[in-house]
């Protein structure tokens, strides 16, 4: 795969005036301007004022949805995606004259693809996003694998944004993954860009004559 990003703000946004309520305008007014340009806006430079909410929804799976129906032009998604931004809990398309907020369900992005390039010590382990973005997992793009007998795994994309990782592309993590033990654990993990990620923990069986088989046979 190679590198690539969503659509970039830039310069043309209309101003409005700052709302209390739901935003009337549709989000179509948010990325005005932005069809000519590619990869992620600098939102971390803008502050602008909030402007209310817009029925606009990222469903667990990825999939966007405005007014309950979902958004089937890619490169329409790829536009708000690249003006995505994290506030605490809550996610905002803002471009530098106005701020609305949306709802997302679980991750706004969906890791649907992987490659490990150069298999090895010094490999790299490669994420392709729904929405265009390619993450390589390392020091500031860790994958993280929450949720217990569920597992939530995700990696980190930027700026607090992160993607969930597809079954299938978590099976194959898993599968391209090594183990060891330690303290009586079988520890899987994946090494990238020099930094290591468990991906998940078992009790390992105990050996075959233990003392906990041999009381349970004696019984």
């Amino acid at each position: 795969m190679t590198e690539r990003g969503p659509a970039q703000a830039g310069k043309g946004f209309s101003h409005r005036r700052e709302a209390t309520g739901p935003v009337e305008a549709g989000p179509l007014q948010m990325v005005r301007g932005l069809r000519n340009h590619r990869g992620p806006a600098p939102v971390h430079l803008w502050d602008p004022p909030f402007c209310g909410d817009i029925d606009l929804r990222i469903a667990r799976d990825g999939v966007w949805h405005h007014e309950g129906r979902p958004i089937r032009r890619q490169a329409m998604v790829n536009l708000f995606a690249s003006i995505l931004k994290r506030e605490g809990d809550a996610y905002f398309l803002v471009n530098p004259v106005e701020k609305v907020r949306i709802q997302v369900e679980d991750c706004p992005f969906l890791a649907v693809d992987m490659e490990i390039i150069d298999p090895g010590p010094g490999q790299k382990v490669v994420f392709l996003t729904n929405v265009g973005e390619t993450v390589t997992a390392g020091a500031e793009h860790p994958i993280r694998v929450t949720g217990g007998d569920e597992p939530h795994p995700t990696v980190h994309v930027r700026a607090g944004l992160d993607a969930l990782l597809s079954r299938a592309v978590f099976y194959r993590l898993v599968s391209a993954a090594g183990q060891h033990s330690e303290n009586g654990t079988i520890i899987t993990g994946i090494h990238s860009q020099g930094s290591y990620f468990q991906l998940g923990a078992v009790a390992a069986d105990p050996p075959e004559g233990s003392g906990a088989e041999s009381g349970a046979d004696s019984g």
